[in-house]
């Protein structure tokens, strides 16, 4: 027994001892909290997509990252990047990482993949990569919303200079169930226009690679995805992004659904169509306030049903009180028109939300994290008289959440 536990500690002590010389990168993710509301027990989420995220969020989520550069020499370098993912409802001291009721784990492989620079001559930004990894991801974080977001297994050439901009292609493993898609992504980036304004453009092209048998069973259909992103740097002492997607088929059923261009549906085969328009940021109007805002326009039409539309709007304004307090409050709207409910039919949704919070946070930026709040939210379903228990189109929350990335 004593053998055991001293060859545990020399075991335990030499892994110690390389971690500390091996500069391994320790990177990732972090959201959780915990709060009451006045009809439902524990505090609700509702539509965060649509009408902000802050105070709008029941889950214990983290992302945990290693990576480390294996080589480097003569110019030609390899970084190995890991992450796992895990997720749970944090209502237990003891929660297992296992199976939720409905199927899906709660731990994840996220990333594992390799990149290599130093292989395209006289470029020194170019990278090969394969692997599985977060790949160029847009989001806009005031509503957890990813528009452009194809991450996967895959393969790819990113930052190869081409005139004025980088050009990155990659194709990434993109399964429809058991029908196998793949997702041809194509980007040139960093096209500056006008002063601190660059442009970025992408095509992504759903191919299906079904087999003889899938395509026996039923109809299978590629789709596109055309994305525009247009980045004003210096406004209003921040930043304002302005994007124009347009999508076919299972790309096109996604741009009402504020789907991010994965998860294509191989078997759409209802003529979709789709565009939205987004525009998005962070201003800072004074040296106190900063102000976080996001407006979505989209609309998806089919063949033999009711277009598929969804504005929303979602503002979070920011009053620092030092560099590490601050007031936070956001206000979101959504209306949506023909949603296709769980029973397939098309209902008209709508709501909104308010919250107040105080944050107490590492720096004066919009983007300080860890920040830990303590707030309070009001929620109102505009069409849904019972959204929120029987008879109950309204309802609020109390608590504390703290978010952090590294």
């Amino acid at each position: 027994m004593n053998k055991i536990c001293l060859t545990a500690a020399a075991v335990s002590a030499a892994l110690m001892s390389a971690a500390t010389h091996a500069e391994v990168d320790f990177h990732g993710y972090m959201r959780a909290g915990v709060g009451i509301s006045g009809e439902n027990g524990e505090n609700v989420s509702y539509e965060k997509n649509k009408v902000g995220r802050l105070g709008n969020e029941n889950d214990v989520y983290g992302e945990l990252g290693l990576g480390k550069e294996v080589y480097n020499e003569d110019g030609k370098s390899f970084y190995v990047d890991s992450m796992l993912a895990v997720a749970t409802d944090g209502s237990n001291d003891w929660e297992g990482l296992g199976v939720n009721d409905d199927g899906s784990d709660n731990i994840a492989l996220r990333q594992f993949n390799v990149v290599a620079k130093g292989f395209i001559a006289n470029d020194a930004d170019a990278a090969l990569w394969a692997g599985k990894r977060y790949y160029q991801r847009h989001d806009i974080h005031i509503s957890d919303f990813y528009y452009w977001d194809t991450s996967g297994a895959g393969a790819g050439i990113e930052n190869l200079s081409a005139g004025p901009g980088k050009v990155s292609f990659a194709v990434i493993r993109d399964d429809s169930g058991e029908v196998n898609v793949n997702n041809l992504d194509l980007r040139y980036a960093g096209l500056n226009l006008w002063r601190d304004a660059s442009l970025e453009l992408g095509v992504n092209y759903g191919l299906v690679n079904a087999t003889d048998e899938q395509e026996a069973m039923g109809e299978f259909n590629d789709g596109v995805m055309l994305t525009a992103e247009l980045t004003q740097g210096g406004f209003l002492g921040g930043f304002n992004k302005t994007v124009l997607q347009f999508g076919t088929e299972g790309y096109g059923e996604q741009m009402a659904g504020l789907g991010a261009g994965h998860y294509f549906n191989a078997s759409s085969n209802d003529g979709a169509q789709g565009y939205r328009l987004i525009n998005w940021g962070v201003i800072a109007p004074s040296a106190s306030w900063e102000i976080g805002h996001q407006l979505i326009y989209a609309n998806t039409s089919f063949d033999s049903q009711e277009d598929h539309s969804i504005l929303s709007a979602v503002i979070r304004p920011e009053y620092k009180w030092s560099d590490h307090v601050k007031t936070i409050f956001e206000a979101g709207y959504y209306d949506e028109a023909n949603y296709k409910d769980a029973d397939g039919s098309l209902i008209d949704k709508s709501g909104s939300k308010l919250t107040i919070a105080q944050a107490f946070t590492a720096g004066p930026s919009f983007w300080a994290r860890p920040e830990l709040r303590f707030y309070a939210s009001y929620l109102s379903d505009f069409d849904n008289d019972n959204a929120f228990g029987t008879g109950n189109d309204t309802e609020y929350s109390i608590g504390a959440q703290v978010e952090a990335w590294w």
